[in-house]
């Protein structure tokens, strides 16, 4: 089972960026997808986004055109880079995995079986 543990989060002013990262060794796996969620205070969890181990990448609507989502070629470290960062994006982010599949739908929390123990991100008006 691959063990997931997150980094990176931080304070930032608005307009600001940070880049999130997420310790996941896959060596041994071909096929998964992994993703970055976040949860803000009083509020339900929401699929950022996605990569799977094809490529394909997935995003929230609310984060299109200001976050990547990537991975190292060597598969150990999955990144988000956010770039704009607004109040709207403060919350505490979680990696996740899913091994052996690629998912459909990737932005729903309950396809994944593997959680990081998450990273706070704070954005300040």
């Amino acid at each position: 089972q691959v063990q997931l543990v997150e980094s990176g989060g931080g304070s930032v002013q608005a307009g600001g960026s940070l880049r999130l990262s997420c310790a996941a060794s896959l060596y041994s796996y071909t096929v998964y997808t992994l993703a970055w969620f976040r949860q803000a205070p009083g509020k339900e969890r929401e699929g950022v986004a996605s990569i799977d181990s094809s490529g394909d990448t997935e995003y929230a609507e609310s984060v299109k055109g200001r976050f990547t989502i990537s991975q190292d070629n060597a598969k150990k470290i999955l990144y988000l880079q956010m770039n704009t960062l607004s109040p709207e994006d403060t919350a505490m982010y979680y990696c996740a995995a899913r091994l052996h599949l690629r998912l459909s739908s990737p932005l729903y929390g309950s396809y994944y079986n593997t959680w990081g123990q998450g990273t706070q991100v704070t954005v300040s008006s």
